[in-house]
């Protein structure tokens, strides 16, 4: 089957951090049969930043963000029997969405494939009239790549025939274990980008930490926090490009997550980092929220730190040989149930699924039915 995805970019992480989830997701697909043509503009100088050239399992198309060139490419969805429209691609979002439902077949699955589901269902709440609650009744399904049964259950109540989380997860081909790196030597470190919605919770969690441990070292990666006030025990890298993370990951005693507000309160939202950072066997520490234990087991697993002072206790206490014992026990549980081919599998399935129900009643039933 041919899937038509268009999404804010595979070939960026710059200000993008989707892309590892699309990597793992769309490389496996790819493996199972499918397809892919993805279609991403050149917005935001993602395209001078490329941490990745076009794979060979899947076709690449970068778009001048342009009313013609977008026109162009989404004339190519009614060529595709799956066509997929991500959130968040930063221009066009609403003409994309409404062009997907245009210009595929009537036959073709068509989704909206919500990678930051807390934000968008805040939006739709305060606007009767937002794109994606007009477009719920031509779509045949959400996906989310986190939210858990809260989100379901918004989404459905909006309207949406379905919604199903398809959660981050660890690409092993690209996140694994590697020696230490010196640039990255730290007792904690953070890497995210410098966003509103995650700026309180940074101060809290990674710099009133610092600020508890002055004679410890402190290491952030992102973009944005180089205006950003610190403690003199903390170090800034700056963009911390995707081939670096293993290295990041491994070489400091510890590293932390810290969720985005809107994430921290819906929970069940691991954040991609959450899996590569297992993935490459660190011993993570986390923001408390709900759901946690589904993906990692607190204590033996992860860390789970409830605001700084718990994060400071945490990495006061730890030790090299504990920090190992977690790193490998959380490794063991991603390979165990939390790679892109358990996500991929999902997904085969629920589109085949779809697809089979499509064909046995024609569209118009199956959406009517779904």
């Amino acid at each position: 089957m041919k899937i038509a995805f268009y999404g804010s970019s595979l070939l960026s992480s710059y200000w993008n951090g989707a892309a590892t989830y699309y990597r793992g997701l769309l490389r496996d697909l790819a493996g199972r049969g499918y397809a892919i043509s993805f279609y991403e503009p050149d917005a935001f100088d993602r395209q001078q930043h490329r941490d990745m050239e076009a794979p060979d399992w899947a076709r690449s198309i970068v778009y001048d963000a342009t009313p013609e060139a977008l026109r162009g490419v989404l004339e190519e969805a009614g060529y595709a029997d799956i066509v997929v429209k991500a959130s968040g691609v930063g221009v066009f979002d609403a003409e994309l969405l409404q062009g997907i439902i245009e210009h595929s077949r009537e036959d073709a699955l068509k989704i909206f494939w919500d990678v930051d589901a807390a934000a968008t269902l805040d939006e739709m709440r305060a606007d009767d009239s937002h794109p994606v609650r007009r477009a719920l009744p031509s779509l045949d399904m959400v996906l989310t790549y986190g939210g858990g049964p809260p989100v379901i259950d918004a989404y459905e109540g909006f309207g949406a025939r379905r919604c199903v989380p398809v959660y981050n997860a660890l690409d092993p081909t690209t996140h694994h274990p590697v020696g230490p790196d010196p640039a990255f030597a730290a007792d904690l470190a953070f890497l995210g980008n410098r966003l509103p919605d995650r700026e309180a919770r940074v101060e809290e969690f990674f710099l009133r930490a610092a600020a508890a441990l002055p004679e410890r070292s402190f290491l952030i990666g992102g973009n944005g926090w180089e205006s950003k006030a610190m403690p003199g025990n903390v170090r800034h890298l700056g963009h911390v490009y995707t081939h670096q993370h293993n290295a990041f990951n491994c070489t400091p005693l510890a590293v932390l997550n810290v969720a985005r507000d809107s994430m921290a309160n819906i929970g069940f939202s691991p954040a991609t980092r959450v899996f590569e950072a297992a993935g490459a066997a660190a011993c993570l520490i986390t923001d408390a929220w709900e759901g946690i234990e589904q993906f990692l087991t607190p204590d033996a697993e992860v860390l789970v730190a409830r605001d700084g002072q718990d994060v400071a206790d945490h990495v006061a206490a730890l030790t090299p040989e504990r920090a190992r014992a977690i790193g490998q026990a959380a490794l063991r549980r991603v390979l165990a149930e939390h790679t892109y081919a358990h996500r991929g599998e999902q997904v085969d399935a629920l589109f085949r699924a779809a697809v089979v129900r499509t064909e046995a009643v024609g569209p118009e039933l199956a959406r009517s039915a779904a």
